[in-house]
């Protein structure tokens, strides 16, 4: 007698947001199924909200009370009449009491069941399960329910160097390397301080580190009727303190013979819980020893960089898992499972590289995804990115027949994206594909580290006509990129209104007259400069010796050339609210500020006094965030480079350090939410001339347990 495959769900709550709410929508549309999504008040604009079928609020911005609320989302589901949730990932992806809540509310989660979730999620658990079913782990110790003395006396046992880690985390959130006992105890406060913020549980796991290891996760599918396969395994040995920067696969170390041996071992792990539905194992493997791994944890959801997969199988991972979850099984056998071609993913952050990686937020005026490249983003043009999430807002993702193809495509396509008005890591990327060790296949998990600080390039001359073209316009398109070959030109500086501004940088508003020198009433117009300070403070001038045939301005060498913006390759250009002209041209994102002839001699003036003066006693905030720790104490005689106060932002920590020798005066307290540029502390070179005769203040973690010492 014949039975029919159960039917796939008519419609679906998505319980995330930006790009990966994006994609299971994609698959919900293609399949027919009705796409519920949710959003909090900081994502009521955001394009996952209208492409759904029907959207849901749950909260205000902060995740706590929105995306992670288990009853808000919950009830959304039941109000909205879905069979299914889809979790994505982060947020409560992983989470039992959520899966537990679905259940109870007649609503299908799709994922494991409970008995996986909370073995897989809890790291000490999972590697103890795992090695009972012969998949090998690295040797280290739970920290649980262990004094610092206890831990300090198992870490000597396991020995260093040891990697400290929450339990309860993932995304390499608290992650401390320890490579002497002197500096354990600094790396336990930490992980911990972390893991209860951000994962509400400070159990510490500690492990022998791997000395250049490679990260090597095998994807694996699993169903309700006993079938468990791997779809291979994606290399994600490019990371930067822990969060994965580019990912691909295959991976160019592992040989078909490793594969196997590889996808066996997680597919054991997989099986040894029933696991249900997709999920990733993890391995570290020896850069030196690629035959030999050893299992690091299985995150039961979907991951980031499962594009790489769906690109060299074929298989789309979001529509397995819904027919896993509707109770289907796997349509095909592990022997069906065919490798084509290698693809690779690089993650577009919202960050300032050359500013230590600093997280970036504001509108996007322009966004333009690669034509020739699968790209998954969170935002569009007009998306606002705030500080209340993952700063990732994209994930451009090539394919080649073979590595090299697919690594030139990736820097091609990451060089025609555009994003105009935040700071993104595009730049960054492109330097790490070009990296030997990168387009050799010889990495290892500390090459990031190891590469010189990111500068951005100087703008090319392109890019500063195309500025200088913006500036001359008499109404400055603030809010879409477009193709200046496809632009009328502008009008002479006469026309142009931009205003002087208290930084001596000029500003869109007022007239001509009174802002642009250059111009006489009733005389030919003098030989023009535009000016331009770029976000490396660096002085750029166009020349412009007249005007063309048509008396219209034409930024270039000479008023005879030929050369004009008009003629340039496609740039992009849009101008934010504080009047900065953003550019994309020849692959390269620049933000350049107008300045007048006055603004840039007032600029080579503070720059005089600036060298003649001792440094600036105040510390700013380097962004928008928390003050999760001050590390010393009101008075205290610090040194030149001695942390003062540590912020969190967008998951991550951010130390202030002194600026030079002196005494310190606090502005702010732990758990005060600051802006950009506030003020944090002061310190006195003064103050330290008359302190230096006293005892030094005590700024010794322990007897101020509210400053714990910050990564």
């Amino acid at each position: 007698m014949h039975h029919s495959e159960p039917d796939l769900f008519e419609a679906v709550l998505v319980a995330n947001r930006g790009e990966i709410a994006r994609r299971v929508i994609r698959t919900l549309r293609r399949l027919g199924i009705r796409s519920v999504a949710v959003y909090s008040d900081a994502d009521a604009g955001a394009p996952h909200v209208h492409e759904a079928d029907a959207a849901v609020r749950i909260g205000p911005a902060a995740a706590a009370r929105s995306y992670l609320d288990v009853d808000a989302v919950v009830q959304a589901a039941v109000e909205n009449g879905v069979q299914a949730v889809h979790p994505g990932y982060g947020f409560l992806s992983e989470n039992v009491a959520f899966a537990r809540a679905c259940t109870a509310a007649g609503v299908v989660f799709i994922g494991p069941d409970e008995r996986a979730l909370e073995v897989m999620g809890d790291k000490i658990r999972a590697k103890e399960h795992v090695a009972a079913h012969t998949v090998p782990t690295v040797p280290g110790f739970s920290a649980a329910e262990m004094t610092d003395a206890a831990i300090a006396a198992a870490a000597d046992r396991t020995g260093y160097p040891l990697l400290v880690k929450p339990s309860a985390g993932g995304g390499g959130k608290g992650m401390q390397i320890v490579r002497s006992a002197g500096d354990l105890h600094d790396a336990l406060a930490t992980a911990r301080r972390v893991a209860r913020a951000a994962f509400g549980d400070d159990t510490l796991l500690l492990e022998r580190l791997i000395e250049r290891p490679r990260h090597i996760e095998v994807q694996v599918l699993a169903d309700r009727h006993g079938n468990v396969v791997h779809l291979g395994e994606r290399e994600c040995t490019l990371q930067r303190r822990h969060q994965k920067v580019v990912e691909e696969a295959p991976s160019p170390v592992v040989d078909a013979a490793t594969r196997a041996r590889l996808g066996a071992a997680a597919c054991a792990a997989a099986a040894s819980v029933d696991y249900v539905g997709a999920g990733t194992v993890e391995f570290l493997v020896a850069a030196d020893r690629p035959d030999e791994f050893f299992f690091i944890e299985m995150n039961t959801r979907l991951q980031v960089e499962h594009p790489v997969t769906e690109l060299v199988t074929g298989f789309d991972l979001v529509e397995q898992q819904l027919r896993i979850a509707a109770g289907q099984p796997l349509a095909f056998a592990q022997d069906d499972v065919r490798l084509s071609g290698h693809a690779i993913e690089a993650r577009v952050y919202a960050e300032s590289p050359e500013r230590g990686f600093l997280p970036a937020t504001g509108e996007v005026l322009a966004w333009r995804p690669a034509p020739d490249a699968r790209t998954d983003a969170a935002v569009e043009s007009g998306t606002v990115v705030t500080a209340d999430y993952d700063p990732m807002i994209a994930k451009v993702i090539a394919h080649g027949d073979d590595r090299a193809t697919a690594l030139d495509r990736l820097d091609a396509a990451l060089s025609e994206t555009v994003v105009l008005g935040l700071d993104t890591n595009i730049g960054f990327l492109r330097a790490l594909l070009a990296e030997d060790e990168v387009r050799s296949g010889d990495m290892d998990t500390g090459l990031i580290d190891r590469m010189p600080p990111h500068t951005v390039a100087a703008p090319s001359g392109t890019a500063l006509r195309a500025a200088a073209s913006v500036a001359a316009s008499p109404s400055p398109d603030l809010s879409a990129a477009e193709d200046p070959r496809s632009r009328p030109e502008p009008l002479s500086p006469a026309a142009t209104a931009w205003s002087l501004g208290d930084d001596g940088r000029a500003r869109h508003a007022g007239a001509a007259w009174r802002t642009l020198a250059g111009w006489r009433a009733g005389a030919p117009a003098a030989p023009q400069v535009w000016r331009f300070v770029d976000d490396a403070d660096v002085l750029h001038e166009v020349a412009a010796e007249g005007y063309g045939a048509s008396g219209r301005f034409r930024p270039g060498e000479a008023a005879t050339s030929a050369t004009s913006v008009a003629a340039e390759p496609a740039v992009a250009t849009a101008v934010d609210a504080g009047g900065a002209i953003w550019v994309h041209a020849e692959g390269v994102t620049h933000r350049l500020c107008p300045l007048t002839r006055r603004g840039a001699m007032e600029r080579r003036l503070a720059a005089r006094e600036r060298e003649a003066a001792a440094a600036d006693p105040e510390l700013r905030a380097p962004m928008p965030g928390a003050v999760v720790a001050l590390h010393v104490t009101e008075g205290a005689t610090v040194a030149a480079g001695e942390r003062i106060v540590t912020i969190e932002a967008m998951k991550m920590e951010h130390p202030v350090l002194a600026p030079h020798d002196g005494v310190v005066r606090l502005d702010v307290a732990v758990g005060e939410q600051v802006r950009r540029d506030q003020v944090l502390a002061h310190v006195s070179v003064a103050a330290a001339a008359d302190a230096a005769s006293d005892d030094p203040p005590q700024t010794d973690a322990a007897a101020h347990p509210a400053t714990a010492t910050a990564s």
